[in-house]
């Protein structure tokens, strides 16, 4: 498939939601919060996922789509003077007139559709990330027969390694991982560490300690007998599978949560798992059991561990004794 449509999207959106961040950080604008404190959802989602909806109504028109926010919401929950300042920013983006109507049209495009390849985005993953001017995620990637296959994201705050300037679009092509800078530029092949010393290695850990248990990656380090020697970095958002995808990192751990009742959602994982699967990386539950995409909009799967494949099996089986 041509990938690049997508990228283009992605590349606006990482625009869109620069600019409304450092508006509200500047105090020029507040975030507009329509689900719930568990679940935040600002006017950067729906403008995010708008640019998305359309490039795939436009480029990729007979595929589906499920998409994390929805037209009903923004043309109903939004305030209008929110909607305004969202088509205000899309119009200036995108060089064309855009309506409320558009921005509904884009949103919704494609759900309910049956399809051989579903684009499954999460316009803005890791909200609470977003919203404190940490690090956040922009996702789109495709499921073909149950499997993610392709996958875009944009990350805005991405530190790479190497001291290239903040910010980073990594994306498949030809079953390859590619990152480039924020214009879609500059991109270069990369793919996973082959670090065999786990001195070298980093994992990658939630930044949230509440909302994802950021202590899983000591408790299974301790028990496999490599705590204190992984080095843990902690981060907002899907932008951990990019980081080991690219080999930034080398793994992240997230055990089941105590007393947690509500399932994984399909959309945050998907495009992360395509990029680590795209770098040559393992993407598994806790346990070292395959991620299922069949179900829907969840995944039945309990707890995750994506790798570089270096002792994947090894840590699977302690992470699996500790559950």
């Amino acid at each position: 498939m041509n990938i690049e449509p997508m990228i283009a999207a992605v590349r606006d959106a990482c625009r869109l939601t620069r600019t409304l961040q450092q508006r509200a950080v500047q105090g020029i604008d507040k975030f507009s919060a329509a689900k719930n404190a568990s679940e935040p959802v600002t006017i950067a989602d729906y403008g995010a996922q708008a640019l998305i909806g359309r490039a795939i109504m436009r480029h990729y028109p007979d595929d589906a789509a499920v998409g994390e926010e929805s037209g009903q919401q923004f043309a109903q929950i939004v305030a209008s003077d929110q909607q305004q300042i969202v088509i205000a920013l899309l119009s200036d983006i995108l060089g064309e007139a855009v309506s409320v109507e558009d921005v509904v049209t884009w949103l919704d495009y494609g759900k309910e559709r049956s399809a051989a390849r579903t684009w499954v985005i999460d316009p803005i993953d890791g909200t609470r990330g977003f919203i404190s001017g940490r690090h956040y995620a922009i996702c789109a990637g495709t499921l073909e027969n149950n499997v993610p296959t392709n996958a875009v994201m944009g990350c805005p705050h991405y530190a790479a390694s190497n001291g290239a300037q903040p910010g980073a679009i990594f994306y498949t092509s030809g079953g390859a991982l590619y990152r480039a800078d924020l214009e879609g530029q500059h991109a270069q092949r990369v793919g996973v560490s082959a670090r065999a010393n786990a001195a070298d290695w980093i994992a990658v850990q939630s930044y949230e300690d509440a909302a994802r248990g950021k202590k899983d990656a000591e408790k299974v380090l301790k028990a496999a007998h490599l705590y204190g020697v992984v080095r843990i970095q902690e981060i907002d958002s899907m932008e951990k599978y990019a980081l080991v995808g690219c080999g930034d990192a080398d793994l992240m751990i997230r055990l089941p949560e105590v007393g947690r009742t509500s399932p994984h959602m399909i959309w945050d994982h998907v495009a992360g798992v395509a990029l680590v699967l795209a770098g040559g990386g393992v993407a598994t539950d806790y346990n070292g059991q395959p991620l299922d995409f069949s179900q829907g909009k969840t995944l039945p799967n309990r707890g995750m561990l994506i790798s570089s494949g270096v002792m994947h099996e090894r840590i699977a089986h302690t992470a699996a004794s500790l559950v």
